[in-house]
């Protein structure tokens, strides 16, 4: 069952050895994401699975690792030769962080259907014990002009519709959002927020961090049940 989730965003900037002179930038969303990851530990929760978007669909165990070095800093989060994406790197860094651990770190195609996702997100919570999911999801990158992806007028209302339904801790609405509008709102984060909704609601959520800082949408949340 469900027992507890956190969603939280990847940029590697979140890394202070990315981040430079911006780190104190993401001063608040680093708290925002500590927060959220104190929701998972006060759970008690007998597994944490991470979840988060990639290219390739992929599953890894607890101790998978992943490296920064392709952003620019060999930043490694666990030991070995990393073979986590980017998504599920930085849940793995900041489950370190936390002194927490993962017990499985699942890759889901940014492009996978909604079917998929709600399939996986059962399939992880329907597993023994009480789990919580750790989501890495970014949110659109069309939010300003000064946007990775330009500012397009239709990315504000599909990222408020997703931060509405983590505040409410909906997963309907979750499991409503449409693929190919976030495609073109550059949405990295649909897939994995829609494992989430697979994976059930949540009586007690809080959007704890929304922000856009680099014009990029980067939001935090933490569920219980």
């Amino acid at each position: 069952m469900l027992a507890a989730a956190a969603v939280c965003p990847h940029p590697p900037l979140l890394v202070p050895e990315l981040a430079g002179a911006a780190g104190p930038e993401l001063d608040d969303l680093r708290a925002a994401c500590a927060a959220a990851l104190d929701a998972l530990r006060d759970a008690r929760p007998e597994r944490i699975v991470v979840v988060g978007g990639a290219d390739l669909a992929g599953e890894h165990g607890a101790g998978a690792a992943g490296s920064l070095a392709p952003w620019g800093v060999d930043v490694r989060a666990g030991e070995g030769e990393p073979v986590l994406p980017l998504s599920l790197t930085i849940g793995r860094w900041l489950l370190d962080r936390a002194g927490m651990a993962a017990s499985s770190f699942h890759a889901v195609p940014f492009d996978a259907s909604p079917a998929e996702c709600a399939a996986l997100g059962a399939r992880l919570a329907d597993g023994p014990g009480r789990v919580a999911l750790l989501v890495m999801a970014d949110g659109s990158a069309r939010l300003t002009e000064k946007s990775p992806g330009y500012l397009d007028p239709r990315a504000e209302p599909y990222e408020a519709a997703i931060v509405g339904a983590l505040a409410r801790g909906d997963a309907r609405e979750l499991a409503a959002l449409d693929p190919g509008e976030a495609a073109e709102s550059q949405v990295a984060g649909r897939a994995a927020l829609q494992v989430l909704a697979g994976a059930g609601g949540a009586s007690h959520a809080e959007v704890l961090y929304h922000a856009a800082p680099y014009g990029v949408g980067y939001f935090v949340a933490r569920w219980t049940g």
